[in-house]
C-alpha cells in the first residue's frame, strides 16, 4: 500500500510541476502576443501616416513647383520643342 501511495505522490508532484510549467509558458506567450499586437498597431499607424504624407507630397501643384524650383525645369512650349522624324534607310541595302 505504501508503494502505491509513493507512486501516486510522485505522479501528483510531476503533474503539478507540469501544470506550473504550462501556466508559465502560457503567460509568457500571451505577453509576447500582446507586445506583437502593439507593435503591429504602431506599424499600421505609421503606415497610414506615411500614406497620407505621400499623398500630400504627390499633388500635381507641388510636383510642378518642385520641378520648376529645385530641378530648374520649365513647361514645354512649341518654341522649345524639337520634333524628330523617322526616315527609313534607302532600299540600296546600305545599313545605317
Amino acid at each position: 500500500m505504501t508503494r502505491l501511495n509513493l507512486v501516486l505522490l510522485l505522479a501528483l508532484i510531476a503533474s503539478s510541476l507540469y501544470l506550473v510549467r504550462v501556466s508559465y509558458d502560457s503567460r509568457r506567450l500571451y505577453t509576447a502576443l500582446d507586445i506583437a499586437q502593439n507593435d503591429a498597431r504602431k506599424l499600421e499607424i505609421e503606415h497610414e501616416r506615411l500614406k497620407s504624407e505621400k499623398q500630400s507630397q504627390a499633388t500635381p501643384l507641388r510636383v510642378e513647383r518642385v520641378a520648376r524650383d529645385k530641378l530648374a525645369m520649365r513647361t514645354a512650349t512649341p518654341a522649345v520643342t524639337e520634333y524628330v522624324t523617322y526616315a527609313p534607310a534607302a532600299a540600296s541595302g546600305v545599313t545605317p
